[in-house]
């Protein structure tokens, strides 16, 4: 075996190790999310709390968990995150309560993303980064959406089934991580996680190309969480399905727009055009508007599909330049570990505020309609205000 060969076996382990983690953490959600409409009443706020029980441990642990994947080897680190979340997946099964369940698998995926985005850089030359993050982005959020999928139809049929397939799923891809290399760890220099942590935050962020992603990832993935929580209330509201499983297979359409986004931008924007990006998070801002006015399944299958497009197009470039700048830096995982906590400190807000919403008797349709005038509002701040400055000159090629 040549040595592109083997770099190919390794990636094509990393992809189907990260694939099979993301489609559990999701697949578990939505057996919790089951187990809610299967009760006679529960309260509107509970699945938005319980996707901000996942999301705590990412803004929490962020000082910590990108300084351990830098000092250990990655592949290591990404055993223990999925250790961690097979352990969340028995106290559900159990009993425990699901919002503290779910928060322990959040523990385990805050473990495993510095890990499974930083160890990237290590496996290929900078000149494939790009691509092969667009494979990572591609098949992370197909599973996610795939996961939402088989969690919810297996759910429908039996929660415990789903359960058991979910844990089968994470040691599968405990597994898979066999096959990647331990390559030697970052060395660096131990220091209190906290003080070091802002230290790290405020030398990357000094980085205009740096502020621009970390705002826009942000962007992306706290409209991204909102949209999702969103579904679960929409789609009986608004097309009159109650089980998971239906709510699950809307989002089909948007994981095959993420996918063709995320295999088409490599063609369409460069790290040293990536001002273009403006251009799909206008379109996916515009397009939440229009999904909230839409009243049928294939309608809004077919706005979902372009919304995937617009934003898979949107975050791979972003991504892609966070690890370039970060491994050549403050060190990948460090980089991962900042961006977690930007994007989700972004996610944990607007969860919260639409569970504030919702507790208020906010409908769906005026939440999503809300939703695409801010999206759109903030996205051309940020090009506008970033752009304009006159240290951004490195974003503001089109």
């Amino acid at each position: 075996m040549d040595g592109a060969e083997l770099m190919l076996t390794r990636i094509y382990a990393l992809l189907l190790a990260q694939f099979l983690t993301a489609l559990s953490d999701n697949a578990v959600l939505f057996a919790a999310i089951a187990m809610i409409l299967q009760m006679d009443a529960s309260p509107v706020w509970y699945v938005p709390v319980l996707q901000a029980s996942f999301l705590l441990a990412f803004v929490v642990l962020a000082p910590w968990v990108g300084s351990y994947a830098d000092r250990r080897a990655k592949p290591r680190v990404l055993m223990i995150g999925n250790i961690i979340k097979v352990m969340g997946v028995a106290l559900i099964m159990i009993g425990v309560e699901p919002l503290a369940a779910y928060a322990l698998i959040g523990f385990g995926a805050a473990v495993y993303s510095p890990a499974k985005y930083g160890i990237l850089p290590e496996l290929v030359p900078q000149h494939q980064l790009l691509k092969a993050n667009s494979w990572i982005e591609a098949t992370t959020i197909s599973a996610i959406i795939l996961g939402a999928i088989l969690g919810g139809r297996l759910a429908d049929f039996s929660i415990n089934i789903a359960l058991w397939v979910v844990l089968g799923c994470y040691l599968l891809s405990l597994l898979m991580t066999f096959l990647i290399p331990r390559l030697k760890p970052r060395s660096l220099d131990a220091q209190p996680a906290f003080l070091d942590f802002i230290k790290i935050m405020r030398s990357f962020m000094v980085v205009p190309r740096v502020r621009f992603a970390i705002f826009s990832a942000s962007l992306f993935w706290g409209a991204s969480a909102v949209l999702r929580v969103l579904l679960v209330a929409w789609v009986p509201a608004v097309l009159m399905a109650r089980s998971a499983g239906d709510i699950a297979e809307l989002t089909l359409f948007l994981a095959i727009g993420v996918i063709m986004g995320a295999v088409i931008v490599p063609k369409l924007i460069k790290l040293d055009t990536l001002g273009r990006t403006r251009y799909p998070a206008y379109a996916m801002g515009c397009l939440i508007l229009i999904f909230s006015m839409v009243e049928n399944f294939w309608s809004a299958g077919f706005v979902l599909f372009l919304i995937g497009i617009a934003g898979g197009m949107f975050i791979v470039p972003i991504n892609t330049v966070l690890q370039q700048i970060g491994h050549s830096t403050i060190g990948s995982g460090h980089a991962i570990a900042v961006q977690n906590f930007f994007e989700n400190l972004a996610m944990l807000l607007t969860v919260g505020l639409y569970s504030i919403a919702a507790a208020a008797g906010v409908s769906s349709v005026t939440a999503l309609f809300t939703l695409g005038v801010v999206f759109v509002a903030i996205s051309f701040g940020i090009f506008h205000c970033l752009r304009t400055n006159k240290n951004s000159s490195a974003i503001s090629a089109d």
